[in-house]
């Protein structure tokens, strides 16, 4: 199995160089106040095709033969890889085919045609996605990019650590990073370790699909998907050889975090850091949140925001849910009497509390003198809530919860 080494790192990054951005580590003030350590993010969210992959990709591309460039390239991917591939190919004249599964956010499949790749979508997560590239690879002789079980690839996103150590002057005691198949937390390892041994690096992926945590569990590449995912950037059922064996030797925790908590933490990116962050992207931040990852006094953390592509749609549904997580909506049915006035008295309770009413549906239920009403209202947080629960229930109120 090919090793991949700090050398390596540094040669895709002069050869990388030109290509991508440098982006920003922010401090962020807010985590850093509710962890009482020191919380940095690194916005790869900012960077070209607005994730990190097209590092990996363009390092890749820039080490294939004539041959291989000249038979085109294909990729299956959850969306990040396939721009950072389609820029790559698009600048080096290489025709480029990428297999997405179909759950793949719109905002992805249409940056990637954008880039000028040509795109086939197939199955619910990478996975799928993979076995149908891999069939078309056989039929057509093209040179398939792994989207993470790759040197070049693994040492393209190590470049992310080398930028890291630069900008945070070596400063550095835990980096959190996001893992899907495990090219990023590989390459970021690689690198982190190799410049200080005694860096933390703690991995982050979805309950949902842990396949890295029970991979590391069962001493072995181990295949893992309970259900679909809001971070679809790390949605990969079964991570790669090579991956699993930088991160068995290299990584010293993952942890796993919830759909609510990816939500919340995604919420509190956009309110507190101003930053649009992916599912996959606010995975790390949950961990902080959630208390899943429990810093010591001033420790320095990097929190690597992994990409930005998300659709609105997504968006829209993901606030929601971080919302309701965070306690600043609640949802309940409740009965009040059919007469003029009826819905006023569980107004007052509420505008009395504060409580802001956003919706408030009324529908008979069959009973003569009674309504059902279907409330949803803005709150502070999960303390308010109970204090506005206690009021309607004791003014007779019966509360059914949502």
């Amino acid at each position: 199995m090919q090793k991949v080494t700090l050398k390596d790192i540094q040669d895709a990054k002069k050869t990388i160089s030109e290509i991508v951005k440098k982006t920003d580590i922010l401090e962020s003030r807010k985590l850093s106040d509710i962890t009482k350590a020191n919380i940095f993010y690194k916005c790869e969210n900012l960077q070209k095709t607005g994730s990190f992959k097209v590092r990996g990709a363009c390092n890749k591309i820039a080490n294939l033969t004539d041959e291989e460039k000249f038979h085109g390239v294909i990729a299956s991917s959850a969306g990040n890889h396939a721009q950072g591939v389609a820029l790559g190919a698009t600048m080096n004249g290489i025709d480029a085919t990428i297999v997405m599964p179909s759950t793949a956010p719109l905002a992805k499949v249409t940056a990637t045609k954008r880039y000028g790749a040509k795109v086939i979508l197939e199955g619910l997560v990478y996975d799928d996605a993979y076995a149908k590239a891999v069939e078309i690879q056989k039929e057509t002789g093209a040179t398939f990019l792994h989207p993470f079980d790759d040197k070049y690839v693994i040492a393209g996103q190590g470049t992310i650590g080398l930028e890291i150590f630069e900008q945070m002057d070596y400063k550095v005691d835990t980096i959190l990073c996001p893992i899907g198949g495990g090219g990023l937390i590989s390459g970021v390892a690689v690198a982190a370790k190799a410049l200080n041994p005694n860096v933390k690096i703690i991995g982050v992926q979805t309950a949902n699909i842990p396949s890295m945590y029970e991979s590391i569990k069962s001493g072995k590449v181990t295949t893992a998907f309970k259900s679909t995912s809001v971070a679809d950037g790390i949605s990969v059922k079964t991570v790669g050889e090579l991956t699993f064996e930088i991160v068995k030797d290299l990584v010293d925790e993952v942890i796993l975090v919830e759909e609510d908590e990816i939500a919340e933490g995604l919420l509190f990116l956009m309110e507190n850091q101003k930053v649009v962050a992916e599912g996959s992207g606010a995975v790390t931040t949950a961990a902080l949140l959630s208390g899943k990852y429990k810093p010591r006094s001033n420790e320095n953390i990097v929190c690597i925001i992994s990409g930005g592509n998300i659709d609105v749609n997504t968006l829209n549904k993901i606030i929601g849910i971080g919302l309701i997580k965070s306690g600043r909506l609640y949802s309940f049915n409740t009965n009040i009497q059919d007469r003029p006035g009826g819905l006023a008295e569980l107004s007052k309770i509420i505008s009395g509390f504060d409580g802001n009413i956003i919706k408030a549906n009324l529908s008979s239920i069959g009973d003569i003198g009674s309504l059902n009403a279907d409330m949803t209202i803005e709150t502070f947080n999960h303390e308010h809530i109970a204090k506005i629960k206690k009021a309607i229930i004791d003014a007779g109120f019966k509360i059914k919860e949502k």
